[in-house]
């Protein structure tokens, strides 16, 4: 099979994977089968928020609760998701809304502060496709390569490196280390014969950020020895691109469309916003498990988070264990995880509701 028919090839195949869980998609829970917000008792007083505004959304929350709670009143102080725990630690708020995980510092001091670790509840999904919405990652291959889906074994393998432990939390876990013997290094290892089997992989990705905290969570078990041929970009356009760099040249889409795409032997972790639009690069469908099932990335699979590299937007509070919840932080996350709370999410258009069932497992951390 020549070059271009089987890059036309692979683009099928990745299209019957995305019109598959597509399909699925439509019977996965919906945050519309949610129950509507029922307050459980009247609730006043000041709630505090201090962290991130996440993109409108959260005084749109607030709004809407004080409308059925009139007696609550919220003082925030929104600056960026990095003031949110300390903001925890130091006690100044009763929220810390958060766009990504806690880096160890911040696990690690709340825990130290307190004597127990920091209570995450989920409140949305992040975007599929919206810029600067804690968008979820997507693996792109060179549109010749004849891979159309990994595990995320295979991805810590390829994008990985030897490693003692893992990292989960500020706990060092034996479980997740793993020995050299689980590298991937060529394309053969992958199952691809031919002129590929010993070709080398050449992976590139994001410098370090929240992403690639979250790429190294999931995937690299927390760890962060890497595959030493990694090249890493920063976000196009962003405020990382540094101030020596006039071309753009450290950025993810001259990464993506100037090297990736004239390299057969490349592979990719980015984010769908700075792939957009450029051609020669193809996305690779992802199973969480070594057995499947494998999903392809798109907004349905996204939206369901059936597909496994979706992030998620946060607010954290401190909650010593057994404790009851302050009833009027309580009813205000109920009504951010009923369907009115939802539906101010699906509404915005930026981040993805939840889907009925991880909004009542978040629920459940409320009791």
């Amino acid at each position: 099979m020549t070059t271009r028919r089987r890059a036309f090839a692979g683009t099928l195949a990745l299209a019957a994977l995305v019109a598959a869980g597509a399909s699925a998609s439509a019977t996965e829970d919906d945050w519309s089968a949610l129950p509507r917000y029922a307050p459980q008792a009247p609730v006043s007083g000041t709630i505090r928020n201090f962290g991130f505004g996440l993109g409108g959304v959260l005084k749109k929350w607030e709004v809407a609760f004080a409308a059925v709670q009139p007696g609550i009143r919220f003082d925030d102080k929104l600056p960026t998701s990095d003031a949110a725990i300390p903001a925890l630690v130091t006690g100044v708020t009763d929220l810390a809304p958060d766009g990504g995980e806690p880096i160890i510092t911040e696990s690690l001091s709340f825990y130290e502060t307190f004597g127990y670790d920091l209570t995450s509840v989920v409140v949305a999904s992040g975007a599929y496709e919206t810029e600067g919405h804690s968008n979820g990652i997507v693996v792109y291959v060179n549109a010749a390569n004849p891979v159309e889906k990994l595990t995320l074994r295979q991805l810590d393998g390829i994008f990985g490196a030897e490693r003692t432990a893992g990292l989960a939390g500020f706990k060092w876990m034996l479980a997740g280390g793993r020995g050299a013997d689980a590298n991937v290094r060529t394309w053969g290892q992958l199952g691809l014969t031919g002129a590929w089997a010993n070709a080398p992989i050449q992976t590139y990705g994001h410098a370090p950020s929240g992403t690639t905290r979250f790429f190294q969570l999931k995937v690299l078990h927390g760890g962060d020895k890497w595959n030493p041929n990694y090249r890493e970009y920063v976000e196009t356009g962003s405020k990382m691109i540094g101030t020596d760099d006039l071309q753009q040249v450290g950025g993810l889409r001259h990464m993506l469309a100037d090297e990736l795409a004239h390299d057969p032997y490349g592979i990719a972790w980015t984010v769908l916003p700075q792939a957009r639009g450029i051609a020669g690069i193809k996305p690779v469908a992802l199973a969480a498990d070594d057995g499947g099932p494998y999903v392809a990335p798109s907004r349905a699979s996204f939206a369901d988070r059936s597909y496994p590299l979706v992030r998620s937007i946060y607010i954290y509070l401190n909650r010593a264990p057994n404790a009851p919840l302050d009833p009027k932080l309580r009813e205000f996350l109920r009504f951010v995880l009923s369907r009115d709370g939802q539906e101010i999410v699906a509404r915005d258009g930026g981040y993805l509701p939840l889907p009925e069932r991880v909004a009542r497992e978040q629920l459940a951390k409320l009791r």
